[in-house]
């Protein structure tokens, strides 16, 4: 095999160990079959155009074209002329699926369905960065620049996966592209392995990479030993630095989320990414319910509660999990004088919502649920075993609606000692302003409740907070106290705020994370949207147990026994007519307002918006997400602002050498142009230029610096003398192929340069200079017009003359 044909069968292995980061972002791997096959043809269609050979240009455009041909083939050949030809019916079809898949990324959890839509995009993206990586290090043999194409692949899959990546893809990802480095810069690694071998420079141009009797020469050898460096300093200093996570105020974190059989269940991480959620333009359905409860306004389903609080983040514990019990055991701290009432709750999930946490009415009494469950009893609830997700799931819930009275809150005696010492720990590094805080907050409350009813009041009425998505509080201890500060925030702001100060005030408390009641349907059903995702603090009262509260302004609805004139224990017994709450009212933005009353605030009938939800989003309608159309230009242009000094140089090139001499006027002018290519083609070679010579000494420098005989020295001078009939000679006679003289002078240049220095000036030519030259000139020569205007303006109005100014 050839050089190049090895070169090329690496860029092909290297792009399918980088795809394989996608992996973890659909169930099936059958895509990537099919975008192996299909890579493979367009790496041998590039293969047979170098053999025949075509020039570059030719070769990139026939890959191109096979690569487009085989996506008509296997995703629009109904549209297409003889099923392969692609036309506007095709691109029409591309179109329609592009707007699919990313309506299926919107609506689908990691990992997804290979949806069609999916897999164009999937198999597309494969075939366009093999494409770049087979052009950058195989027809310009340049393989350093083809990681960039690489890491962007990469970069976009870890991002997507989140914590579905794992190290493998990295590994596989830098193997490839350290094959590649290997494949094609023998001679690079060799002189780069003085460093790390004391090996001599590079062996002589020919000599084989293996040494006599199957060695590993020095070049293998070096590039072992940098392979081997290069990822174990990726792989293990990011163990020696600090933890790079959201913290607090951006994302709720945990651990890998997948219930297992040894009988416990680790930190999850239900809420991917809140504030993106919260932000999406699309309302989705997630959720739709039946129930028996008079009142929905308190029907919050839950996913999970968050119990630990390290000072950056409320994550989950980690539990012991059971098979799931046909009788859920009673609640804990549930007092049987507290009026309960039981509820049946029918919920169907969409086929494209995949949660690993039940959501369930809190607290539930019994599940009847198909599918491998387990309960965490200390905190309620279900998580999925082996990949068990909520997808396409019915259920019933039986729950309990605990209704307790304001003077069973505010009587309740002191918590366990088990419950009050883990639910009020703190970390030391909180700042001392969340307590001082707190405590002017609560000055004066003659009890616990009294207390959370105060800092509830706080956060929706008297404390001058707004409801705002795009707020960044950062990350670390000191997030809680700049929320504090700034008073800006949405619902995990607020719940996580108040949980925090609650435990400084030794209330045991933590976060729940699950799902406001929804909207009403005309068939008596509610319907859950990604826009009812929610975040609230749940405190412990003994006789009670885990009670909700609702901080966050104008968001679902405070609970009856919150507000600070709650109705006395007959009012409360009886059910409340239904009522709409805040959570169904769809505008994304809400911000306190004088115009409504305290206490209608604080049950969320004020105008406002719903909270947004995390992660995925499902159902249908709504515009298709835009961002796809928008990272697709944002990634071409990332990958091809390095090269626009070598675009830019082979635009000149082509002006300069094209035009066509058919008159005197053009021949001179040809002349002076392929001149200027001369000098810049040594510029490039690293041979600057010196205004201060002639034509004729300045090809002799050339010459002599760049190493030049024969025929590349001879067009040299002949160049030059081109340029001196032009300048000094009466009659200017036209001479002939200065084009083949400039090829003739840039071939012996780059012959003298070295591989690298070949490189170097293809990719990074010093000539490209110029343009900020032109640029700074351009300036100059604009400000100059915008001073002779002034000027020209202040002579014709004397009034705007500067007066003079004397001294004194």
């Amino acid at each position: 095999m050839s050089g190049r044909g090895r070169l090329a069968l690496c860029a092909y292995a290297a792009t399918l160990m980088a795809a394989g980061a996608l992996l973890p972002l659909v169930d099936s791997p059958g895509w990537l079959v099919q975008a192996a096959f299909l890579l493979a043809v367009q790496s041998g269609v590039g293969v047979l155009a170098r053999r025949l050979p075509l020039p570059s240009a030719l070769t990139v455009a026939a890959q191109a074209l096979a690569g487009l041909v085989l996506l008509t083939l296997v995703f629009a050949g109904d549209r297409a002329l003889l099923g392969v030809v692609p036309g506007p019916d095709t691109l029409v079809r591309f179109g329609e699926l592009m707007s699919i898949g990313g309506q299926d990324i919107e609506r689908y959890a990691i990992p997804a369905p290979a949806s069609e839509g999916i897999r164009l995009m999937l198999v597309g993206g494969v075939l366009v960065i093999g494409l770049m990586v087979d052009t950058i290090a195989v027809t310009f043999r340049s393989a350093a620049p083809a990681g960039l194409p690489l890491l962007a692949l990469y970069s976009v899959a870890a991002g997507l996966a989140g914590g579905a990546a794992s190290a493998l893809w990295f590994v596989l990802a830098a193997s490839g592209y350290l094959l590649l480095l290997l494949a094609e810069s023998r001679d690079r690694l060799s002189q780069w392995g003085r460093v790390f071998s004391g090996t001599p420079s590079a062996p002589p141009r020919g000599e084989r990479a293996f040494g006599s009797g199957g060695t590993p020469g020095a070049p293998v050898r070096t590039g072992r030993r940098i392979g081997v460096l290069a990822l174990g300093v990726a792989l293990v200093v990011p163990l020696a630095l600090p933890a790079l996570d959201g913290g607090l105020l951006s994302d709720f974190d945990g651990g890998d989320g997948s219930g297992s059989g040894s009988g416990t269940i680790n930190a999850v991480n239900p809420m991917v990414s809140l504030q993106n959620s919260l932000n999406q333009p699309a309302e989705r359905e997630w959720l739709r319910y039946r129930t028996n409860a008079a009142d929905t306004s308190g029907m919050y389903l839950r996913l999970v509660a968050l119990d630990r609080f390290d000072g950056s983040r409320w994550l989950t514990s980690e539990r012991d999990v059971e098979d799931l019990p046909d009788q859920l055991p009673r609640p804990e701290g549930l007092s049987s004088s507290v009026r309960t009432q039981e509820v049946e709750t029918r919920i169907t999930a969409a086929g494209s919502f995949a949660q690993e946490w039940l959501p369930m009415p809190f607290p539930a009494a019994g599940v009847d649920v198909e599918g491998r469950w387990r309960f965490e009893p200390e905190g309620r609830s279900l998580v999925g075993d082996r990949g068990q997700n909520t997808r396409d799931l019915e259920y019933t819930i039986r729950s309990l609606l605990v209704q307790p009275t304001a003077q069973q809150l505010a009587t309740a005696p002191a918590p366990p000692a088990d419950i009050a010492t883990e639910y009020t720990r703190l970390p030391p590094a909180l700042p001392s302003v969340v307590e001082e805080t707190a405590r002017q907050v609560t000055a004066g409350a003659e009890s616990d409740y009294e207390a959370a009813v105060r800092l509830q009041e706080w956060f929706t009425t008297t404390g001058g907070f707004t409801y705002d998505t795009d707020v960044n509080s950062g990350s670390g201890p000191g997030a809680i106290a700049r929320f504090l500060r700034d008073k800006e925030g949405f619902c995990v702001h607020f719940s996580a705020s108040m949980a925090a100060m609650a435990r400084t005030l030794g209330i045991p408390a933590r976060v729940a994370v699950g799902f406001t009641p929804g909207t009403a349907r005309g068939d008596g059903s509610m319907s859950v949207s990604n826009r009812n995702a929610h975040a609230w603090p749940e405190l412990y009262f003994e006789g009670v147990g885990w009670t909700r509260f609702e901080p966050t302004p104008s968001i679902g609805s405070a609970p009856d026994y919150s507000l600070p004139d709650s109705p006395s224990a007959e009012e409360s017994a009886a059910p409340s007519e239904p009522k709409e709450t805040a959570s169904q009212a769809p505008a994304p933005t809400v911000s306190a307002s004088d115009s409504c009353p305290a206490d209608a605030r604080q049950r969320g009938e004020c105008a406002g918006s719903a909270a947004a939800g995390e992660g995925t989003v499902t159902g249908s309608g709504g515009p298709p997400s835009w961002r796809p159309f928008l990272l697709v230009p944002a990634l071409v242009a990332v990958l091809l602002l390095p090269l626009l000094p070598m675009l830019w140089r082979i635009r000149v090139t082509a002006r300069r050498l094209g035009s066509r001499g058919r008159t005197d006027e053009d021949a001179a002018e040809r002349a002076l142009l392929a001149w200027q290519e001369v000098t810049d083609t040594a510029w490039d070679h690293g041979i600057p230029p010196d205004e201060s010579l002639t034509a004729r000494r300045s090809a002799v420098r050339i010459v002599l610096l760049g190493k030049l005989e024969g025929a590349a020295a001879e067009s040299v001078h002949r160049t030059a003398g081109a340029v001196e009939q032009v300048l000094y000679a009466p009659e200017p006679r036209p001479v002939p192929g200065l084009v083949d003289d400039v090829a003739r002078v840039r071939a012996g240049l780059s012959a003298g340069a070295g591989r690298w220095g070949r490189i170097r000036a293809r990719l990074f030519p010093r000539s490209s200079v110029r343009v900020v030259w032109a640029l700074a000139a351009r300036r100059q020569a604009f400000a100059g017009r915008l001073g002779d205007r002034a000027d020209s303006w202040r002579a014709r109005l004397p009034g705007l003359r500067r007066p003079f100014r004397g001294r004194g």
